[in-house]
């Protein structure tokens, strides 16, 4: 089956990471089209998955964009709508992987008579999206889409709740591949002398620094641990969220947190500092449609504490394979904290099932074997 995969982003995040893991199961019978060039493209290429930028003009089209502001980028789409109708020809189906990838990929698929699948990635609500968006959103895949996957039920009820058609959706959660997550003792050592971190019981969160990730209820759970308690803040601003870095480390200094909070920004070695850390945060305020961070917390067998809320909910069991906490509810996170540098033997028992429950529910190979057998039966 010849695949092309259409992605908005330059840079690799939840959902780019998904789909190199698809991308890779069909190999040099797939084509990447991006709409933006970037750290994406070169990951893709060291994934040795075929790639191609095919836009040269930023798409100025946000989550939150009005009318007029999506009327404004149709002009700029035509040339890059024109080039996906050409390609698509020569592939089996149109695979949108990101928002403004369903709006190009939904227009090229009627004129290259090609079916188009759409993952969704998202939780469509006002929460997210301008009404907008939403709207256009779900009047294209129910216009001109064959198939939707969804990343879990929470991103399904959204979905149907916003209008969407129930004869076309189905779940199928992120893939990983739990090898990836091994890490040799001594490489964690190494890192976390580099770090300067012996002795230390590190709290890591890793995600992009927004206000909705929520590492400001971190800051202030902080307060409220030990002092050998560490947080590690991974991830830098990525869409203008600039003023609120400066917040949190304005907040840091005026709590008096300087040598308990490191910004450690933007990393590669993700699944090493998680493995490094003693526990794994995950605070979003609005409900999260995955909660990739949490899945890969659980594989490197570490208790993961997350937010109550949208797909989180689908992947722990509080106090079974990870603790569930009141979103934005600083001091609950902080007593669960607390609980887990007290109870080690507990917390590891809990950290241990996480990991085997993850490398079940979650296998790269069974997942895309459930992805491959819903397009086959699009033919």
């Amino acid at each position: 089956m010849k695949i092309l995969f259409l992605d908005q982003s330059g840079k690799p995040g939840g959902a780019e990471l998904c789909l190199i893991d698809i991308a890779k199961f069909y190999g040099k019978s797939a084509l990447v089209g991006l709409f933006a060039d970037g750290d994406f493209r070169k990951l893709l290429e060291k994934n040795q998955i075929p790639v191609e930028v095919l836009a040269t003009q930023a798409i100025n089209v946000r989550k939150q964009s009005s009318l007029l502001q999506a009327l404004g980028s149709v002009g700029k789409l035509t040339p890059l709508i024109y080039k996906v109708v050409q390609l698509a020809r020569e592939y089996d189906l149109i695979y949108a992987n990101t928002q403004k990838a369903l709006v190009v990929g939904a227009i090229a698929s009627f004129f290259a008579r090609r079916p188009l699948v759409y993952h969704l990635h998202d939780i469509l609500s006002t929460e997210h999206f301008s009404k907008t968006n939403l709207r256009v959103a779900v009047t294209l895949v129910n216009q001109f889409a064959s198939l939707v996957i969804a990343n879990s039920e929470s991103s399904k009820t959204a979905f149907l709740q916003a209008g969407g058609k129930p004869n076309i959706i189905e779940v199928v959660y992120n893939g990983f591949e739990s090898n990836n997550y091994q890490i040799c003792e001594a490489d964690i050592q190494k890192l976390k002398h580099e770090l300067g971190l012996d002795d230390k019981f590190i709290v890591g969160h890793f995600s992009r620094l927004s206000p909705w990730k929520g590492q400001h209820i971190l800051i202030n759970a902080m307060v409220q641990c030990p002092q050998n308690v560490i947080a590690l803040l991974v991830g830098d601003a990525l869409f203008g969220e600039q003023d609120y870095v400066k917040d949190l480390h304005q907040k840091v200094a005026a709590l008096g947190l300087e040598n308990r909070v490191k910004f450690l920004g933007f990393r590669s070695d993700i699944p090493q500092l998680m493995a490094m850390c003693d526990v794994v945060a995950h605070t979003s305020t609005a409900p999260e449609p995955f909660g990739r961070v949490i899945v890969e917390g659980m594989l490197c067998g570490k208790p993961v504490i997350a937010a109550k809320a949208g797909g989180a909910m689908e992947l722990l069991e509080d106090g079974i394979n990870g603790f569930l906490v009141t979103p934005g509810e600083s001091q609950e996170l902080a007593q669960v904290i607390n609980n887990c540098v007290q109870e080690p033997e507990k917390i590891a028992t809990i950290a241990n099932y996480a990991r085997t429950n993850a490398s079940e529910r979650f296998d790269v190979n069974i997942i895309n074997q459930q992805i491959q057998k819903l397009l086959q039966s699009l033919f």
